[in-house]
């Protein structure tokens, strides 16, 4: 069973956290978004509906904070690939719901519904579907302790993912 927390301050924290985190991702700002994770922070896109863990099947993603450090200086280094095209996303959140999972603390879960909309090398490309952060409050607000991207079609042929979504 859920347990919405019913702060609206608490929310309106959340959500914009959760904002401020595709607003990065949209410019594309590696930078700033990384700086909203925790150092053991991970980033995971499962490969298949309902994956249970990251251990016991492949998975799309599965970063860690140094894998998410390596793809940020590969993506602004002069010479990488991802710098011969322009990069431009629009990520749309929706369907924001909060679950409180410590009361001491305030750490909790969220879910949200996602669009987002790629256009890398002349091509347009939709990704969509749920995201869950586990969100650690930190002295200066809440700090991204994990984040999973369950896409719709995460079991289809997908075009290189050039950033993260």
């Amino acid at each position: 069973m859920t347990t919405v927390v019913t702060s609206n301050e608490a929310i309106r924290e959340i959500e914009a956290l959760l904002y401020e985190e595709a607003s990065y991702l949209d410019r594309p700002d590696l930078d700033r978004w990384l700086e909203l994770y925790t150092e053991d922070g991970t980033y995971w896109m499962p490969a298949i509906p309902d994956q249970a863990d990251p251990h016991t099947h492949i998975s799309l993603f599965y970063d860690d904070r140094v894998l998410m450090e390596v793809r940020r200086r590969n993506f602004k280094h002069p010479a990488a690939a991802s710098k011969d095209y322009t990069v431009r996303a629009s990520h749309i959140i929706s369907n924001i719901r909060v679950e409180k999972k410590n009361a001491e603390t305030g750490d909790c879960t969220v879910t949200s519904n996602f669009h987002c909309y790629l256009y890398y090398r002349d091509k347009q490309t939709p990704y969509a579907g749920k995201y869950t952060h586990e969100l650690v409050r930190s002295g200066d607000g809440y700090r991204i302790k994990s984040k999973r991207v369950d896409l719709i079609n995460c079991d289809a042929v997908l075009n290189t993912i050039i950033i993260y979504i």
